[in-house]
């Protein structure tokens, strides 16, 4: 059974930094790409950014790009998600996922997490 959980989440005020992590189980995690995503309140999840199965590769959506590391560890089946320079707007509900390689860009991803919260305060 494929396993995704994440935790790190937290209340920070803004400025503030969390480190969200996400250990999977059940599926060999160096061939999957791993994505974070968010939800917030009332809005449709997005793509954050991902990091290929080879860990060579990396992608961010602009509203994050320099504030956010997204960061993979095949020993440990986990991936991590750095986060800087919070801002309320970043306040959402924070899903990993995991996409097997043979997938393209634009199919979906195979697996996710249940998610966990990050509330940035002003």
């Amino acid at each position: 059974q494929v396993q995704l959980v994440e935790s790190g989440g937290g209340l920070v005020q803004a400025g503030g930094s969390l480190k969200l992590s996400c250990v999977t189980s059940g599926l060999t995690f160096s061939v999957y790409t791993m994505g974070w995503f968010r939800q917030a309140p009332g809005k449709e999840r997005e793509l954050m950014t991902f990091i290929s199965w080879h860990g060579s590769s990396t992608y961010y959506v602009d509203s994050v790009k320099g504030r956010f590391t997204i960061s993979r560890d095949n020993a440990k089946n986990t991936v991590y998600l750095q986060m800087n320079n919070l801002k309320p707007e970043d306040t959402a509900v924070y899903y990993c996922a995991a996409k097997h390689r043979q997938r393209t860009f634009t199919q979906p991803y195979d697996y996710w997490g249940q998610g966990t919260q990050v509330t940035v305060s002003s």
